[in-house]
């Protein structure tokens, strides 16, 4: 029979920026995308528990009970998460 669960845990999130200091911090790696618009572009990975995974600017960096970082998408984000009063 299928049941339905939701998550107990709390995460922290940081909306990604594509800064310097963001892309140390989380060891984001990056790499060169081409142009688009006559403007340099970038791509953006973060390590997870699961392997590389892709990041825009705008997306969420999630730090996960075991410091465990991941990617959410901003709708995503906003459409699962809400802010919690410490």
């Amino acid at each position: 029979m299928i049941k339905t669960y939701r998550k107990t845990a709390t995460i922290e999130a940081e909306q990604f920026d594509g800064s310097d200091e963001m892309i140390i911090r989380y060891q984001i790696g990056v790499s060169y995308g081409g142009y688009v618009e006559d403007k340099p572009s970038y791509l953006f990975t973060i390590n997870t528990l699961e392997g590389q995974m892709s990041l825009k600017v705008g997306d969420w960096i999630a730090t996960g009970v075991k410091d465990e970082h991941w990617a959410i998408a901003d709708d995503v984000f906003k459409a699962s998460y809400v802010e919690v009063s410490k």
